[in-house]
């Protein structure tokens, strides 16, 4: 869809009058989407190796300088299909769990020797809809990804393809690398496309778009700039991209959508190529301390001793020494309330434990969970990450 004159005027206007765009050196961790578009070349169904090894320079470089960076990659199917010798047409779901359960094998290698030759380790992970939307399932990925950048390897994620169905298929990683921009905090999502930016209607169809450099918020008139679907090989298009951008701004996540079919793309952007950039309202750790505090309907209550309350009003975790007492049915990843020792709301968060297992370490030091469980659970019965204080 197009938008009107009048209508692209206006929004023109609204960017004109919009901050300056952002700079790269400003964000600590940052989501770097790849396309299979930009990853394999259509006509041969290959890889693009000297491309991939250019975007692994970039990729290095912004992890050199202490920033942590997670790679969303398609191109497992693309390059399936190829091996398999599957026809050029919309591929039925068997066929293309088929071409990405070859095609995973070949991208992962691809990324691994490419960050490798840059002296960057890569950890690979698959997941799915449910994995950013179902809470247990959320931390857990959650958590695999924080522990990889802490052992400072770049993740690189993509929707598992030989699992999904049509029903909870993405569709397109576009919108996964938002979801994982908002599961991992993130403060900055790249999309590297074959266009590069939003302009006030399809360039390719009318000669007096222009491009838009910065969107300060997502508005029914900037949506209406979206076009039609991707290409052969890629199933996003610009209307995935505005979908994303709101998943992604909304997690107080910027959003940046950049042209990749130059090498060293995100250099690219460093140094002032076209882009456009998308802000958030706030940073991604005030929007999920607001999604904890005010989004979520707690299943639970701990209630805590003087000694925890003022420990978690330095700072740190809550243990389970410092929870005298447990009420309500709650599963881990569930919101609890936190209440001190005079029955006052402190606090509420995300709890790492069962109701079962919370109700028998309360009370205990952090060595006794092993014991107690039977497995080497986490530290803290919440985590500090997923804490919101109330006032006081």
């Amino acid at each position: 869809m197009t938008l009107s004159t009048d209508a692209a005027a206006d929004a023109l206007a609204v960017s004109d009058a919009a901050p300056a765009a952002p700079q790269l050196s400003a964000f600590r961790r940052i989501v770097v989407k790849v396309g299979s578009a930009l990853l394999v070349d259509q006509a041969r169904g290959a890889l693009r190796h000297a491309w991939l090894a250019a975007l692994a320079e970039d990729v290095a470089q912004l992890h050199r300088e202490g920033r942590e960076v997670l790679v969303v990659s398609s191109g497992a199917i693309a390059l399936g299909r190829n091996v398999l010798g599957l026809p050029r047409r919309a591929l039925k779901l068997e066929e293309s769990q088929a071409a990405a359960a070859v095609g995973q094998i070949a991208l992962a290698r691809a990324w691994s020797e490419a960050l490798a030759h840059e002296g960057v380790a890569a950890g690979q992970i698959l997941i799915t809809l449910g994995d950013t939307e179902e809470r247990r399932r959320y931390l857990n990925a959650r958590s695999t990804i924080a522990k990889l950048m802490e052992l400072k390897v770049v993740p690189v994620i993509n929707e598992n393809d030989t699992v999904a169905t049509s029903e909870i298929r993405y569709g397109d990683n576009d919108r996964l690398a938002a979801r994982v921009a908002g599961m991992t905090s993130a403060d900055l999502l790249i999309l590297l496309s074959d266009i590069d930016g939003l302009y006030t209607a399809p360039p390719n169809e009318d000669p007096e778009a222009r491009l838009i450099p910065v969107v300060p918020r997502i508005t029914a008139e900037i949506e209406a700039m979206a076009g039609g679907a991707g290409t052969e090989l890629s199933r996003g298009g610009m209307k995935t991209k505005i979908e994303a951008g709101k998943i992604a701004t909304t997690a107080g996540a910027h959003m940046v959508i950049a042209s990749g079919k130059v090498k060293n793309p995100i250099r690219a952007i460093e140094t002032g190529a076209r882009c456009t950039w998308f802000l958030a309202p706030a940073n991604p750790v005030a929007s999920r301390k607001r999604w904890i505090a005010g989004a979520l309907e707690p299943r639970g209550v701990l209630h805590l001793d003087a000694g925890a309350v003022a420990a978690l009003r330095r700072g740190s975790s809550l243990l389970p020494a410092g929870v005298k007492r447990i009420e309500g049915e709650f599963t881990r990843g569930d919101a609890v309330v936190l209440r001190g020792p005079d029955g006052a709301e402190v606090g509420r968060g995300l709890v790492a434990y069962d109701h079962d297992h919370a109700e028998r370490l309360k009370g205990h030091s952090s060595d006794e969970i092993a014991t107690i469980t039977g497995f080497e659970g986490r530290t803290a019965m919440v985590h500090r990450d997923d804490l919101v204080l109330g006032g006081g």
